[in-house]
């Protein structure tokens, strides 16, 4: 599984951004979508994930300004930022939880860079 994020940029406090990730290779089955970011000097934190293309869940912090989708035909996924905060800075990865040739394992993305500025 091969995931390409996009979408990051610089905005001001209070706008909005939407990241994608594209999905591409094989897999037999991917359980879980979602999001982690990463701030300088913090640790890794789930933002979003979307399981079983239903049941969403957020951090708090980020709960009733981010909503996390997916487009299952285009094996897309994307994640709506509004009413951003500096405190989103942080490189944004996304990755599945996929069941490929028998093992589940996670996939991640490279990485976009989402920088609000006050």
């Amino acid at each position: 599984v091969q995931l390409q994020a996009s979408g990051g940029g610089l905005v001001q406090a209070g706008g909005s951004l939407r990241l994608s990730c594209a999905a591409s290779g094989s897999w037999t089955v991917i359980n879980h979508w979602g999001w982690y970011r990463q701030a300088p000097g913090k640790q890794r934190e789930l933002v979003a994930r979307l399981t079983d293309g239903v049941d969403t869940d957020y951090v708090d912090s980020v709960k009733d300004r981010f909503t996390i989708s997916r487009n299952s035909a285009r094996n897309m996924m994307y994640l709506q930022m509004n009413s951003l905060k500096p405190e989103d800075t942080a490189v944004y990865l996304c990755f599945v939880f996929a069941r490929v040739s028998g093992t589940w394992r996670n996939y991640w993305g490279q990485g976009t860079l989402v920088t609000v500025s006050s």
